[in-house]
Formats: structure tokens, C-alpha cells, sequence
């Protein structure tokens, strides 16, 4: 084999490569524009109620470009709490249906999840009702080395506890007294905590909940304490106030996102939390994929057929 055919060698693996990973690319953009889709059963006429209440929406081309800026300046954040041993905490708090959850799938879908967990504890079993009441979230805190996300918090007795009846007043009141302390505890330990409460009108969360009636795919999301939020708005808008007032500190200060229009919230709450953290490039190995290695007294043998999953696409 002369010079020459080695260069068309090389370069048709180069150009099949090239095709892979363009490939690679566009699947992982397919995945994000899914998630983005209309709910196929909405009907027609609610789609166009909810299209005209949001008539400057973000160019979608423009919105994945900086949503996957911020996701690679994520990366970056993670190797710099993997790197120095880090902790950090942050706290998704706010009303049903404000976009919490879809903050949180963009923070975390990049990332490593042996380094970034999200925690979503379910309502306290009869034994931790009987526990220190910050004792079930104290598990969950990171290591160094670890962030976490939590989708809902400990302000659950401040805010849905405290409005449905599920914590006496005395235990409230206590609540209020202990929890600047224990924040601050978690500060002093070397944590970074981040506290965010996403806020939207009462309109938009009405047109969120009827979508969700009306999409078997979001159906699920809907709990009675959700529908509970619509008759008790007032109920958790003092709630909410009070909260602010008492449990708002300078080591845990209580940011706000304004949650009306999804796509706004995720880029602004995304880049809100990287401005808050120093984070930097680190050092790290240049990777290089080690030769594979051949056994030639090796024989692969002929699976049954049974084993596998069935072509059916």
C-alpha cells in the first residue's frame, strides 16, 4: 500500500468518524427537542389559549445554543467540586407546577450522577414523623466532592405542612427557630448551599395544571395536594411571605425565579447558579484509547437466540 492510499485511508476514516460523531450530536438534540414537544392529545384549542398568553417565546435554535453553553459550563462546575472536594447543596422550592422539575432535569442531565444526585424524598414514613424533624434530610447531604440537588426540601413543614394541617403551629414555630441555625451549621461544615423558589402567577399555574389534566403523559404529576394548591393560593402566598421574612439569611439567602415562561427560567436559574460558585478550569489527563487487545486462542461464542431483545423497529 503506496502513500497515497494511506491518505484516503485516513481520510475516510477521518470523514466516518466525522459522521458518527454528528450523529452521536443530533441523537442527543432529538432527545432535548422531545422533551420540548406539545403533549400529542392536548387538544387544539387549549394549545392556541396557551400559545397566545406566551407570544414572545425565546427562539427554540437560539435557546438549545445557550442551554448547551450553560450545560458545558456545568461540566466545568462539576470537575471543580469533583477536584477541590466540594459541597454543595441547592434547594428547589416554589409552587406547583412552576417548572422546578425541568430546572432540575437541565441542571442534572449532563452530568455524572456519581458526583450530581437529585433527592426527592416521599411524604415521611409514621417512623420519621417521630424523628428530629431535619434528621431524614441530613442522609442526603454530599460528601466532599458532591452536589445536590433537592427537589423540595425541609421547607415542606413551611410551606405544604404548614397550609394542608400536617404539622401543629408549636411545630412550625419551632421550625422557624431552628432552621436559620441549622443552615447555618451546614454552612460552617463547608457546605454551599443555594436556595430557589420558583413564582408564577396564578393564571399560568392554572393553564399548567388544565394541560396536565388533559395530557395522559403528565397526568401523573398531578397529586391532590397539587389541586389543594389552586383552592389554598392566598393560604400559601402567606405561607410564602412569612417564610421569606424569617428564614432568609446571609449564609442562605432566598433567590427568586420567575417561572412564567419555562425556557427562561431554566437559562436564568442556570446561569444565576454558576455566577454564584468560583468555580475554574482543573488540571486533568489527556485521554487516549488504548490499543485493543487480541486473544487469537479466543473463541466468541454463539449466544441463544432468546437472549436478545426482539427487532421490532
Amino acid at each position: 500500500m503506496d502513500s497515497e492510499d494511506l491518505k484516503r485511508d485516513a481520510a475516510a476514516g477521518s470523514q466516518t468518524a466525522a459522521d458518527w460523531l454528528r450523529a452521536e450530536i443530533e441523537d442527543s438534540l432529538d432527545e432535548d427537542y422531545e422533551l420540548e414537544l406539545s403533549p400529542p392529545d392536548l387538544t387544539g384549542e387549549l394549545a392556541k389559549v396557551y400559545k397566545s398568553a406566551h407570544p414572545q417565546a425565546l427562539d427554540r435554535l437560539g435557546y438549545f445554543r445557550e442551554l448547551l453553553r450553560l450545560q458545558s459550563e456545568l461540566i466545568k462546575l462539576q470537575n471543580w467540586v469533583a477536584h477541590r472536594k466540594e459541597k454543595v447543596v441547592v434547594l428547589f422550592e416554589g409552587r406547583d407546577a412552576a417548572g422546578k422539575g425541568g430546572v432540575i432535569k437541565r441542571i442534572s442531565q449532563r452530568l455524572n450522577p456519581r458526583i450530581v444526585r437529585v433527592v426527592a424524598l416521599p411524604a415521611p414514613s409514621d417512623r420519621e414523623k417521630t424523628q428530629w424533624y431535619f434528621q431524614r434530610y441530613v442522609p442526603h447531604l454530599p460528601a466532599g466532592g458532591e452536589i445536590v440537588l433537592f427537589d423540595r426540601s425541609w421547607y415542606n413543614r413551611a410551606g405544604v405542612e404548614r397550609v394542608m394541617g400536617f404539622a401543629k403551629p408549636d411545630e412550625v414555630e419551632q421550625f422557624f427557630e431552628d432552621v436559620p441555625e441549622f443552615e447555618r451549621m451546614l454552612a460552617r461544615s463547608g457546605i454551599r448551599l443555594v436556595k430557589y423558589w420558583f413564582s408564577i402567577t396564578d393564571e399560568e399555574q392554572q393553564m399548567r395544571f388544565m394541560m396536565r389534566i388533559h395530557d395522559p403523559l403528565k397526568q401523573w404529576k398531578l397529586s391532590p395536594m397539587d389541586l389543594q394548591s389552586r383552592v389554598r393560593w392566598e393560604q400559601y402566598t402567606k405561607a410564602k411571605e412569612d417564610m421569606f421574612a424569617r428564614t432568609s439569611i446571609p449564609e442562605a439567602p432566598w433567590y427568586i425565579v420567575e417561572g412564567n415562561d419555562k425556557k427562561r427560567a431554566r437559562l436564568n436559574c442556570i446561569s444565576h447558579l454558576l455566577s454564584l460558585i468560583p468555580y475554574e478550569d482543573v488540571p486533568y489527563e489527556e485521554i487516549t484509547l488504548p490499543e485493543r487487545v487480541f486473544n487469537p486462542e479466543y473463541e466468541r461464542q454463539t449466544l441463544p437466540s432468546e437472549l436478545y431483545v426482539p427487532q421490532r423497529y
